[in-house]
């Protein structure tokens, strides 16, 4: 069999700059497949994302927390409603900087697959969007159509990598000449599968690897949309977003709520900043 090469890109602020799985909460919030309470939990999660990045403790305990949430799901379910909406919910949070990589590497011959700790059933229909050749993502055990709270493949880590060297030993691939983009330190062993690993838009950890390596680090920074501006959200859109907008504002209060209070700037008046007499340079 005759070998090709491949460009293998991590989906979650790599090629677009969020977590696709959170975008999907809200519609499963409103389908009745998420209660207020676990909306208001990951909005939360999420925020800590933004703020700390992942590492393997975080992951592991959203891993979990996703795992009980989707005990009982019908499979069927999940996909019609993440085929219906999920385009819209990531635009318009692609990085045109990745769309560009993509069409240089099928210009010169190589496939390009999604590689996401992210559910299969998220990460397909994105990749077939974009024209992708194939995915690698994690994929939940399923039993007579539902969900069971448990994975068939986790793939995350060294699962990630075992995962890519399979494809390219039953897929003809030649990883020495292949490439890799991701942000999270996590994807390490990814990254050392390849020939080429790319670190983008990364974690403070992953930037200090790639430069002691010498690997190429890209910064992404130009979101775009997919769908033109004068296209009409469906109601369904329109709604999710006014609940994620809620949704951010109370995940904000509840992070800022937890963080010691700023007294006055003069501690020896007593005085609130506004109670301050104001003061002007000379």
């Amino acid at each position: 069999m005759e070998s090709t090469e491949a460009a293998f890109f991590d989906l979650d602020r790599t090629v677009i700059s969020r977590s696709s799985s959170f975008a999907l909460s809200r519609p499963m919030f409103r389908a009745g497949m998420l209660s207020r309470g676990q909306l208001l939990r990951g909005a939360y999660a999420q925020l800590v994302f933004v703020l700390l990045g992942a590492d393997e403790r975080r992951m592991e305990r959203a891993k979990n927390a996703v795992l009980k949430m989707t005990h009982g799901w019908e499979q069927g379910q999940v996909e019609e409603l993440v085929r219906e909406v999920v385009i819209d919910l990531i635009d318009p949070f692609v990085y045109q900087e990745a769309l560009d990589l993509m069409a240089e590497h099928r210009a010169a011959g190589r496939a390009v697959y999604m590689v996401s700790t992210a559910p299969d059933e998220v990460v397909r229909p994105i990749a077939e969007h974009f024209g992708a050749d194939g995915v690698v993502a994690t994929r939940p055990e399923i039993v007579d159509g539902r969900y069971t709270g448990r994975l068939a493949f986790y793939c995350y880590g060294r699962s990630k990598a075992d995962a890519l060297r399979e494809l390219a030993a039953l897929g003809g691939i030649d990883l020495a000449g292949s490439y890799a983009y991701t942000d999270s330190a996590t994807d390490l062993p990814m990254l050392e599968a390849v020939g080429h690993p790319c670190a983008v838009n990364p974690s403070r950890e992953l930037r200090k690897e790639a430069e002691a390596r010498g690997w190429a680090v890209l910064d992404f920074g130009r979101p775009v949309r997919l769908v033109p501006k004068s296209a009409k959200p469906s109601p369904k859109v329109s709604a999710a977003a006014g609940l994620a907008a809620l949704t951010a504002v109370v995940a904000l209060w509840l992070y800022l709520r937890a963080r010691p209070r700023q007294r006055g700037a003069d501690r020896g008046t007593g005085l609130s900043p506004r109670e301050a007499p104001e003061t002007r340079p000379v």
